[in-house]
């Protein structure tokens, strides 16, 4: 058995499994808390490193493809700190890390693991129901079917479609985007006979199937709109007016996908 434990956390490993629990420090990220122990079998596996840093380094693990349901919903779009696969190490534990990560290697050459692609999940999902609150609305999926609803902070379009629901049979994906920068972060369900992808990126807009998502908004307040502002989801009815004026609403559809649209409304 090979063990180690550092403030962002502790991996064990038995030769057949890999328990992983988060630490307690105030610096270990919210998501690998809520996630807690995750277990992974051996199976799973297709490598393991040490990374060196100057203040220590990461033992980073690589899952074979289609073995978490986790790591393909995120497409590696989680941040290091949020990523449950990766342990911080300081540097009076660098060389513990360095044999840990060697102990899992060998293991795997040992049992001729294979490292290609899975055909099941073998880690399980989260247990049901679970639900995600962002800023304009909540997703609840109890297992058989999907509700979205709304919060105040959803725009006119949404609030007038009023909460959704869908099976899971009519469901053909789901996709989330962090929130980077200033702009939102997205979580969109795709549904049977959906149109042509609006070229819009977030949820929020006013447009075909937009309201089938939640968006996390970032604070806002009226500002002043430059007269380059232009709506880019053809089919949206809220057109920017060319003029410069100021914005008192929140209807505006094209911010803030147009990089010169500053305001909510034009």
């Amino acid at each position: 058995m090979a063990e180690i434990a550092v403030p962002d956390g502790s991996w064990t490993f038995n030769g057949e499994t890999l328990r992983i629990v988060p630490g307690s420090d105030k610096d270990v990220h919210d998501l690998r808390k809520t996630l807690g122990e995750v277990v992974v079998p051996l199976e799973a596996i297709a490598g393991v490193a040490f990374e060196p840093a100057r203040k220590g380094g990461h033992v980073r693990l690589r899952l074979r493809k289609g073995a978490d349901p986790l790591s393909d919903a995120v497409a590696g779009s989680l941040g290091p700190p949020a990523d449950p696969y990766r342990l911080s190490v300081p540097k009076a534990r660098a060389g513990a890390a360095e044999y840990f990560a060697d102990e899992i290697r060998d293991t795997l050459l040992v049992y001729q693991t294979p490292g290609g692609p899975c055909e099941d999940y073998l880690l399980p999902g989260p247990n049901v129901p679970i639900s995600a609150t962002a800023g304009d609305g909540t997703a609840v999926f109890d297992g058989e079917r999907v509700r979205l609803e709304w919060t105040g902070f959803a725009n006119t379009e949404k609030e007038k479609a009023g909460s959704q629901e869908f099976p899971l049979s009519d469901l053909t994906g789901v996709e989330w985007k962090p929130q980077s920068g200033m702009g939102y972060g997205t979580l969109r369900f795709r549904i049977k006979g959906e149109g042509p992808r609006c070229r819009r990126r977030r949820t929020r807009a006013a447009c075909p199937g937009a309201s089938n998502g939640t968006a996390a908004r970032p604070p806002w307040s009226p500002r002043p709109c430059s007269p380059g502002c232009r709506a880019t989801c053809p089919s949206c009815p809220l057109p920017c007016r060319p003029a410069p004026t100021t914005c008192t609403t929140r209807s505006c559809a094209a911010w803030p996908s147009s990089a010169s649209c500053t305001a909510r409304a034009c």
